[in-house]
């Protein structure tokens, strides 16, 4: 009689993974963790702005209402603010990138020994913390009539922003080929003519780069206006904002939930129309065989 098959049975193992995957595993949570602790205050934003009866707990609202952003949709908390911060950092942001293209310009295209010390003075400038220089600063505005001026404001915030803003437009100057400036050279143009007509439309998304960078800055600058823009109806939005902190630590959330959704607008509006360019790249079109 044949003896019957037997079958081993593996004993079961729990199932372990690899050292690659828990490394994997761990980075996908500390980055979950990250993007968590960006979107739980967005969050609260746009649930605090529909709620009538918002704080700092992140909770639906028991029923979504307009009265937040009635109440600050007013010309002296809003509309007088938001144009008074487009003005300022407008004009302030349309004079850092000219001088900031006019000073990278020679420091791009001609080679001293100099330069090299320069942007790093240039680059070290940027460490140095606006509220160390805003005691003189003060006292200067003060002796020269500047105080409470709209332009002064402008000079100094667009001062401020000009080092690093010499630094990034140096950087994606050198990405536009010279021999295009010599073709225009060659047919009588002059170096301001060459920068304007030739270097700066071909670095769009560089010029692009540093007025989102120093436009985005000069918005959320609270300290600067605060301190040499003393009459109420100049003063820009970032200011104003602390209308929304009364006394004895009330705060109202929901018109500050409501008015900070309105002071990002101009900022992503921003970037969003400008977005196309910069994932355009440098676009050489204009380029001539020689």
């Amino acid at each position: 009689m044949p003896t019957p098959l037997t079958h081993h049975v593996e004993p079961h193992r729990p199932f372990r993974p690899s050292r690659r995957t828990r490394r994997r595993l761990a980075a996908d949570a500390a980055l979950l963790a990250v993007a968590a602790s960006f979107a739980l205050p967005l969050l609260w934003l746009l649930l605090a702005s529909v709620d009538a009866e918002a704080g700092l707990r992140v909770k639906a609202p028991s029923g979504v209402t307009s009265e937040n952003f009635s109440a600050v949709l007013t010309d002296e908390i809003a509309f007088t603010p938001m144009l008074n911060s487009l003005l300022l950092c407008g004009g302030a942001t349309a004079l850092t990138v000219g001088c900031a293209a006019l000073a990278a310009y020679p420091l791009s295209r001609y080679r001293s020994r100099f330069n090299r010390p320069y942007l790093l003075t240039v680059l070290f400038s940027t460490c140095l913390p606006i509220t160390a220089v805003m005691v003189p600063v003060y006292g200067l505005f003060v002796r020269i009539d500047l105080i409470d001026t709209m332009y002064g404001t402008a000079l100094f915030m667009a001062t401020a922003q000009l080092p690093f803003a010499i630094w990034l437009m140096k950087n994606f100057m050198d990405g536009v080929p010279k021999t295009l400036e010599e073709a225009a050279w060659t047919d009588g143009a002059g170096w301001l003519q060459t920068l304007t007509r030739v270097v700066l439309p071909l670095m769009g998304p560089g010029v692009a780069v540093v007025s989102i960078y120093c436009f985005v800055l000069m918005w959320g600058n609270f300290f600067v206006p605060f301190l040499l823009l003393l009459s109420p109806e100049k003063l820009p939005a970032a200011v104003t904002v602390f209308t929304f902190f009364g006394d004895y630590g009330q705060v109202a959330y929901g018109q500050l939930a409501a008015f900070s959704i309105l002071y990002s607008t101009p900022v992503v509006l921003l970037y969003t129309l400008i977005s196309r360019r910069l994932g355009g790249g440098f676009t050489l079109g204009g380029a001539v065989k020689g």
